[in-house]
């Protein structure tokens, strides 16, 4: 079972950077791991929202093996509690199957992607930069498992 990230686009703030491969150490003691960036699209400001997000789109499905289960990071999606949202993952960790977190681009995914997803989570009804999402997520991410755990890092 492996957990992955999946981004559009890399993180260009070096201070971001920084804490999210901190948080990705961290979490790679509990669960195997991994971030994998799309690149960007080239010439996206001649592309319509709508064409970015079909663009990407396709790139996003690409990359997604058949047999994973895909939860968009998305506005839309269903917002948990820290507990909560270990709890969850405690679940679908314990069916086996890989897990794919998308991140998707600045306007957000195209239908296909909806299609496919299998889930979405909300981290916020406030809205974040696409990359600040990554450290929060990452953060929530390595939280979780350790609530799963039992360790301290979480009180409540």
């Amino acid at each position: 079972m492996k957990i992955t990230l999946l981004v559009v686009g890399k993180t260009t703030d070096k201070q971001l950077d920084n804490l999210i491969q901190d948080y990705i150490g961290r979490i790679a003691h509990y669960v195997s791991f991994e971030v994998k960036v799309i690149p960007e699209l080239k010439n996206a400001k001649a592309l319509s929202q709508a064409q970015q997000k079909e663009k990407e789109g396709e790139l996003i499905l690409s990359t997604l093996t058949s047999n994973a289960e895909v939860i968009l990071l998305d506005e839309h999606g269903k917002e948990r509690r820290s507990i909560e949202f270990a709890e969850w993952l405690g679940k679908k960790m314990s069916a086996g199957r890989d897990i794919v977190f998308v991140i998707g681009g600045p306007f957000g995914f195209s239908e296909a992607v909806y299609q496919r997803a299998d889930g979405q989570i909300s981290l916020s009804q406030m809205t974040f930069s696409h990359q600040m999402i990554r450290l929060l997520f990452t953060e929530q991410l390595y939280r979780a498992l350790t609530i799963l755990k039992g360790e301290k890092y979480h009180h409540e």
